[in-house]
């Protein structure tokens, strides 16, 4: 019989042994393709020297997802299946895994069979040069041309560019990571995309490994075109954490400044106009802009000032530092 997991998260504090890797492998919806990937990690995970665990999350599958893996539980001693209570997305799914997680090292993929477990050890190989996290790419991805990698392509470009993070695809699923580096990383929305742009925030060391890359063998796909406009919401939201996270006051009350400075300067201009040459301003479009500016600029300033607290407040409630310590040296 299997054993029901304990809705609490495992975490970092757990009673129970570690153990060197923790695959965490987000469900929805892929019934076909469970018993062949769990059977495929087994004949990969089995003559590797490490001790590991399966967690999958079922994201509120529809399809039966939820009875296979109740199935398989019963079958493999490692494979421990946490069930949400409806679809969250896969951020939520990743987050949900990592925090249950008890590795020492946290290796994701996709439940679709695309990737490949027997990239496992490379990826870990890898990781034991020194990095925090190794990021798979799909050299050879095999997806549909129009639909899937050419906006692949321009995101993992803009996402480069934006970030200052350049690897060749974001997209990757399959990545190690090592666990006090998603301990400290917070998600929401789509954020699982950025993963390395968010470990590049909290100083990690990342590379990127070729990796195989299958096309789909049951379902279709659950992403599209649909999520863009989602992504580049995210991808400004990693902008600002990268940039401003622990001073927004920089960017607001830069903003704010600017603006009633501006609006300043046209005020002057204005009561020039009306005291030194007995123009009439009451009906001058300027008039309006620099009042909205001044406005806008006060607002702006206050904004940021607002933000600083809450910035400070999410820190010093958190007992969460503003640095991170690689290591520390003492005689």
């Amino acid at each position: 019989m299997a054993t029901v997991v304990n809705p609490k998260p495992l975490g970092a504090s757990s009673v129970q042994e570690p153990l060197d890797l923790s695959l965490v492998i987000p469900i929805y919806n892929e019934y076909e393709s469970i018993p062949r990937l769990l059977k495929v990690i087994s004949e990969v995970m089995e003559p590797l020297d490490y001790t590991y665990e399966v967690i999958c999350v079922d994201d509120g599958s529809t399809d039966g997802s939820v009875d296979v893996l109740k199935q398989h539980a019963e079958i493999y001693p490692y494979l421990s299946v946490l069930l949400l209570r409806r679809n969250y997305g896969q951020t939520a799914a990743m987050a949900a895994g990592f925090d249950y997680a008890r590795g020492q090292v946290v290796i994701t993929l996709d439940g679709d069979l695309q990737n490949d477990p027997a990239d496992i050890p490379m990826l870990m190989d890898k990781l034991n040069e020194g990095y925090d996290l190794v990021s798979g790419w799909r050299k050879r991805r095999q997806d549909h041309q129009l639909t899937r990698l050419l906006p692949s392509k321009i995101a993992n470009w803009l996402i480069g560019r934006v970030t200052g993070v350049s690897i060749h695809d974001y997209g990757c699923s399959l990545k190690a990571y090592r666990t006090e580096l998603v301990r400290d990383m917070n998600l929401y929305g789509e954020l699982h995309r950025f993963l390395p742009a968010l470990a590049f925030i909290e100083g990690a060391r990342i590379t990127e490994v070729p990796v195989n890359h299958y096309a789909r063998q049951f379902g279709s796909s659950k992403y599209g075109l649909g999520r863009t406009f989602r992504v580049v919401m995210d991808l400004l939201t990693v902008y600002f954490m990268k940039r401003f996270l622990t001073k927004p006051m920089y960017v607001f009350g830069l903003m704010g400044l600017l603006s009633m400075l501006a609006g300043t300067l046209l005020g002057g201009y204005l009561t020039f106009l009306k005291v030194g040459l007995g123009q009439s301003i009451g009906d001058r479009p300027l008039l309006i802009l620099a009042i909205v500016l001044l406005l806008g600029g006060i607002q702006l300033f206050c904004f940021g000032l607002l933000a600083e607290l809450l910035m400070r407040t999410y820190h010093e409630s958190q007992g969460r530092p503003i640095y991170r310590v690689r290591e520390v040296l003492r005689r």
